[in-house]
């Protein structure tokens, strides 16, 4: 089975072949992860998103790194939590799956995530760390051609971190 890590961290520090980035539909930064990555990034991703118009609640697109140590920055946006009613997992699910196909056609063969969905757009930290977890085992399970050989969940604090562990434990031992 292919790497995936969980570690406490800075996902704008990671010299990885792609980060992550938990997006807003516009892709014009924002607060959180998002607005971390634009600034460390610095303005050229800025009009690279530019360029993309946009994207969906669950696809993913994807930029050059500059000022990152990361070669790509692949964005998603994850699903606001409207009470796990409204197609939300499924959402969510599709920016994981979506993300790591995407790396993958790039060539890359690392790749770091940061908990989707669960800062301010309010998902569930326990649900979205078992839905990123069982994602990631079951793409790198079922497509071995990949080219994605470590995925590192980067976690702002040490209560996802734990969480994201303990998904990912139960995930592995499922496969």
């Amino acid at each position: 089975m292919d790497s995936i890590r969980v570690e406490r961290g800075d996902i704008t520090h990671y010299a990885v072949d792609a980060i992550v980035n938990a997006a807003n539909r516009s892709l014009l930064g924002g607060g959180g992860v998002d607005g971390a990555i634009h600034r460390a990034a610095g303005r050229e991703l800025l009009e690279a998103c530019r360029a993309l118009h946009g994207c969906e609640t669950g696809q993913a697109k994807l930029t050059r790194g500059y000022r990152l140590p990361a070669k790509y920055v692949i964005h998603t946006v994850g699903p606001v939590w409207q009470g796990g009613t409204r197609g939300e997992a499924d959402l969510l699910r599709d920016c994981y799956a979506n993300s790591l196909a995407l790396a993958s056609a790039e060539g890359c063969e690392t790749l770091a995530f940061p908990a989707i969905s669960t800062g301010i757009y309010g998902y569930p930290a326990d649900q979205a760390a078992t839905i990123a977890a069982e994602t990631v085992a079951t793409y790198l399970r079922e497509h071995p051609q990949s080219s994605v050989r470590q995925v590192i969940f980067v976690c702002f604090s040490d209560a996802t971190a734990k969480l994201l562990q303990s998904a990912v434990d139960k995930a592995l031992c499922r496969g």
